[in-house]
């Protein structure tokens, strides 16, 4: 069994409704998983990053960069495929990045691993400032936070409605960590009501009575889901470059 104290898992699948073979669409005439994996190799911190798939022209794909890929059976979430996985590692902390993340920062990976130096958090996640045209977007899923920075809740609409004033809203950033032994018991959880209700994995862990610490940072995701996406992704790294 492989010692380390910290991986990334990057879960990448070939079929996709809306844009099949994402992970290996080109951006800037690069696999967008090539992109993703080398910006998480760039975290301070981490041990290993291995891409997870059971699809063997992703897994051609990763190998051709040098990259590291884990096969894995066909997965119900990609919670599921990270925590397979992971079942051969000794691993303190896993994190679990999207693979259609390819402008994903560091610096905000570095902050979830750091919040493991708090021995009460087991699960983690980012969040960032609301803005104020997003309020009604459903596809920007928003989380509101207890004093300590644990997530209370996570929806599709507005929360906290703005009936007075208050403090800032924030959007969740879907980039998730956990101690490994947590990982394992949140693929083991029966599914949960408000999970159905809203299609929110993370909701299960807070409805059977967990706690996910969610960490803000400025940083904003540009996710791929549709070859639109790429082209607007590809717009932000050639903006990066030229900065």
């Amino acid at each position: 069994m492989n010692s380390v104290r910290s991986v990334a898992v990057i879960p990448a699948r070939y079929a996709s409704t809306r844009f099949p073979g994402k992970p290996l669409a080109l951006l800037g005439g690069k696999p967008m998983i090539q992109h993703v994996y080398e910006r998480v190799r760039l975290t301070g911190g981490l041990d290993r990053v291995l891409v997870a798939t059971d699809d063997e022209r992703i897994a051609d794909a990763v190998r051709a960069f040098g990259g590291e890929v884990v096969m894995t059976g066909e997965c119900r979430t990609g919670t599921d495929r990270v925590c397979e996985a992971t079942r051969d590692l000794a691993a303190d902390v896993v994190l679990n990045v999207q693979g259609d993340e390819p402008l994903i920062e560091p610096a905000c990976l570095e902050s979830l691993l750091a919040c493991f130096a708090d021995p009460a958090v087991r699960m983690a996640t980012l969040r960032r400032r609301l803005d104020p045209e997003e309020a009604s977007n459903p596809n920007v899923v928003k989380v509101v936070c207890d004093l300590a920075g644990d997530a209370l809740y996570f929806s599709r609409s507005l929360v906290p409605f703005p009936r007075a004033e208050s403090g800032p809203a924030f959007a969740h950033v879907g980039v998730y960590a956990y101690r490994l032994d947590f990982l394992r018991q949140v693929a083991a959880l029966p599914s949960t009501p408000l999970e159905r209700a809203e299609s929110l994995e993370q909701l299960r862990v807070l409805e059977h009575g967990y706690r996910i610490r969610a960490v803000e940072t400025s940083y904003r995701s540009v996710g791929v889901d549709t070859p639109e996406d790429l082209a607007r992704a590809e717009q932000a790294l050639l903006a990066r470059l030229a900065s």
